[in-house]
């Protein structure tokens, strides 16, 4: 069956779970088990699976993509053994595989990461594929993480635009709380999980299937543990659950910002409503169980709210906010999310208030460190070509995060004259300590057009102000999915591109 076959159902059969999913809020779907069965969602879900590096990454069962495609059969033949198991009910998950992954930025301490077999990852993306339509319709816009078409910086950027001033005046909101749930993914409850998840699915196959993976136990030092909460990070349907169990905080903030389904100028009368009566106004921004809630009130009301937000997680969600992490800041000090810091300051031009985002210096001085790491475990008996491509892809994907941060290239150019000094002595030690005259003969040149940089044949180390900085470009809170009816669909790619060319102009 060819891949344009496979993607044409399957996408043909997500617009239309999105489009009943979005015509019918109170909609139950009571048959979905027999379309995740389906030959061409699962064809497509191995297809989505072996798109992706982590395929090559073994299971408990010690399987990967190159041992499928080698056995009798290859691809195929285990999707039809997996397809049959499903149908007669003899599939069971596979306790995970746990990896413990260095947190960024925190020596000693790591995040758990659990590694499903290539078969049970399989079956979640073809779950995936199908209940992903039908839930996405009842998340709110605020909420940005693990969805499609949304990013942190779309995150970043509503909350720069929140801060900003608007027609009636500077921005109302002069606090805000910085939510942390105490090892959110660990603490997630079955119980509560379900009953989410039975709002919008009656399939008891299906339902089944999901408890399933919930429950299944993980592998430590060869001991299988069976935790009773807690949905194992690494599964390809965990943040798809993160989001429908989290989805309950966007609920109770959801007075202050967009519903699912309704124009984005009902929710911004309400927040004006209550703000000139006088009562406190909060507003969430969400990217999976990191969020911040900016308070349009004093910090005492602000103080309030976060033992009220403490008790909710508490009651509702049998979750722990951690007092002493979630903090209360004023947002002209400024605050952390997401990697940037947020805080609102003067325009040079206006005097006016308006949010803006910075590079903190903890990402600045955990880059130094990395680059130093990476150089120094680099032996001096290595080509240089062979250390500029361990530093290049650092370099790029670090500039590519932080290129829409004020005051970013100025930043950029401190570090590109510091690594270049480091690969300097790198060179210098590697060649008996030769000079820098001597170095910069034998490596330091330019390609056409380029700055002379450290180069080993077409090998170039790449400099981080190469990149273009610039403001992000403005979005709007509501994006496309593409399953979206053709109609609405065509009107946000519309009203996109005005906004794209207008930011374009602003910026010549």
């Amino acid at each position: 069956m060819s891949d344009e076959v496979n993607t044409s159902f399957v996408l043909d059969m997500q617009r239309k779970l999105y489009r009943w999913s979005h015509e019918d809020p109170d909609k139950v779907f009571a048959d979905l088990f027999n379309i995740v069965c389906d030959r061409r969602i699962l064809t497509a879900a191995w297809e989505r699976l072996v798109r992706n590096s982590g395929s090559k990454t073994p299971g408990t069962d010690g399987m990967t993509r190159r041992v499928v495609e080698e056995r009798p059969g290859g691809a195929e033949g285990l999707i039809e053994e997996v397809r049959e198991a499903l149908r007669n009910g003899t599939y069971q998950p596979q306790p995970v595989r746990q990896r413990l992954i260095p947190k960024p930025g925190k020596p000693g301490k790591f995040r758990p990461l659990g590694i499903p077999t290539l078969i049970d990852r399989l079956v979640q993306m073809a779950l995936k594929l199908v209940l992903e339509p039908i839930f996405e319709t009842d998340f709110y816009p605020t909420s940005y993480g693990f969805r499609i078409g949304r990013s942190t910086h779309d995150a970043l950027e509503r909350i720069v635009k929140v801060l900003h001033p608007t027609k009636r005046g500077p921005s109302v909101y002069r606090y805000v709380i910085e939510g942390d749930i105490k090892g959110c993914f660990d603490a997630i409850d079955h119980h509560v999980m379900m009953e989410r998840v039975r709002k919008r699915i009656s399939d008891r196959k299906v339902l089944k299937l999901i408890l399933a993976f919930l429950k299944a136990g993980v592998m430590v030092e060869g001991t299988v543990r069976h935790p009773v909460t807690g949905s194992p990070q690494g599964g390809i349907i965990s943040p798809m659950l993160s989001n429908i169990y989290l989805t309950a905080l966007d609920e109770r903030y959801g007075r202050w910002s967009q519903r699912p389904r309704e124009p984005y100028i009902n929710a911004a009368a309400r927040r004006v409503r209550d703000h000139k009566r006088r009562r406190t106004v909060f507003y969430m921004v969400r990217y999976a169980d990191d969020f911040v809630v900016l308070v349009d009130g004093t910090r005492e009301q602000a103080e309030a709210e976060k033992l009220a937000l403490a008790e909710f997680l508490k009651t509702e969600l049998r979750m722990e906010l951690s007092v002493e992490k979630t903090k209360i800041t004023d947002v002209r000090e400024g605050f952390g999310f997401l990697g940037y810091r947020v805080a609102q300051t003067k325009a040079r031009n206006t005097g006016r208030r308006v949010g803006n985002l910075f590079i903190p210096k903890g990402k600045l001085n955990d880059l130094r460190y990395k680059i130093k790491a990476l150089v120094k475990r680099t032996s001096t008996g290595s080509m240089l070509t062979t250390l500029i491509n361990k530093l290049n892809p650092v370099l790029l994907g670090w500039r590519n995060y932080y290129r829409y941060a004020t005051g970013a290239y100025r930043a950029f150019h401190q570090l590109d004259f510091w690594i270049w000094e480091r690969v300097g002595r790198w060179l210098r030690k590697k060649h008996g300590d030769a000079s820098w005259p001597v170095v910069r003969r034998g490596f330091h040149h330019s390609a056409p057009g380029k700055r002379r940089q450290w180069t080993e044949g077409t090998t170039r180390l790449r400099f981080l102000t190469e990149g273009r900085t610039c403001r992000y470009p403005t979005q709007l809170i509501t994006k496309p999915n593409g399953w979206d009816a053709p109609r609405e669909a065509r009107h946000r790619a519309s009203v996109r591109g005005f906004w794209d060319a207008f930011h374009s102009l602003r910026h010549v």
